[in-house]
């Protein structure tokens, strides 16, 4: 049984329903993965999750408790760091994170070198005095990050934890959240960044319109979708003045040109290279490189819900999810 188990989860808002009885677990010690555009369900998942909204129907157990029933008992062992940040701005980074400490009742010979610490780690130890409302979006982020640490929670929830900050930031923030799961801490992000799913979720569910239309690893998701085959050529001469005569000569390929001097061919069935290389070494055309091509987790993503991944690099310009 995961340290956390989602069953038969509902939420609605009026005649509008969120989130579509939706079950899942999450193993204790893993990063588990919630992929999905705005407006899919992701953040009315995991406010239900962490007891800051009250389902409709289902139930969510956590470390072996009823969220629903034992709320405050439940957080205490959570680390929640929401998609806006819910410092204060007029104090400076040290205080933020004492403060917080103080609510989880932590002493302050406790607190104050947990504080420090987590300013170093978070590289924000010459920020630390420094009120808030100065610091950069990458710069609050972590500290939203590092406040939710400071009780050294069990599990850690991350709504869209590197939307909307700079490159450096968000790979700062994958490293330290790779790291922690490394100490044993048990996170669960939500994310419509597929490349970030990919990097650093050991599980990931796909979530659209409300319902999870899969999950699993990555490699499990990749042998979820009958995709064939597909190899592409890169050759000397334009793409375009061979791509009839190699579509003609093996009618059962698709032939797709990718580029000037690129093309691929696509099947159900395994296509033999050597005729290929016949064809085009009979036009007198060279070829420079034939490779096979793999399904990316884009390409899974897109067929089973599908949405375009052009939607959800949308979400990622306007740096925001639901």
């Amino acid at each position: 049984m995961g340290i956390v188990r989602v069953t038969n989860l509902k939420k609605t808002y009026g005649d509008f329903t969120a989130v579509k009885d939706i079950s899942f677990e999450i193993r204790q010690g893993e990063i588990f993965g919630f992929l999905g555009p705005n407006g899919a369900g992701k953040t009315s998942t995991i406010n239900m999750m962490t007891g800051l909204s009250r389902p409709t129907a289902g139930e969510i157990m956590v470390d072996g408790m009823d969220v629903r029933k034992h709320t405050k008992k439940v957080q205490a062992v959570m680390g929640i760091v929401p998609d806006e940040s819910n410092l204060y701005n007029e104090m400076d980074g040290f205080e933020n994170l004492c403060f917080c400490a103080a609510l989880y009742g932590m002493r302050k010979k406790e607190r104050e070198p947990k504080a420090r610490q987590l300013l170093e780690l978070f590289r924000l130890k010459d920020a630390g005095k420094r009120p808030f409302k100065a610091y950069s979006k990458g710069m609050r982020r972590k500290l939203t990050i590092a406040a939710a640490l400071i009780h050294s929670p069990r599990i850690l929830f991350l709504d869209e934890p590197t939307t909307g900050i700079d490159v450096e930031s968000s790979r700062q923030i994958r490293e330290m959240i790779v790291g922690l799961k490394q100490q044993g801490t048990t996170i669960f992000l939500t994310t419509h960044y597929i490349e970030e799913a990919e990097r650093i979720c050991e599980r990931i569910a796909f979530i659209a319109q409300g319902r999870i239309v899969a999950s699993g690893t990555v490699p499990e998701l990749m042998k979820s979708v009958s995709h064939g085959y597909a190899i592409q050529f890169v050759i000397d001469e334009k793409a375009e003045k061979y791509a009839a005569g190699l579509q003609g000569h093996f009618e059962s390929s698709k032939v797709e040109i990718r580029s000037e001097h690129s093309l691929a061919m696509l099947s159900e069935q395994r296509i033999p290279l050597f005729p290929v290389m016949e064809f085009f070494h009979s036009k007198g055309v060279e070829v420079y490189e034939a490779r096979e091509l793999r399904p990316s987790l884009e390409d899974v993503f897109v067929k089973l819900t599908g949405i375009e991944s052009s939607t959800l690099k949308k979400d990622k310009e306007k740096g925001g999810g639901r």
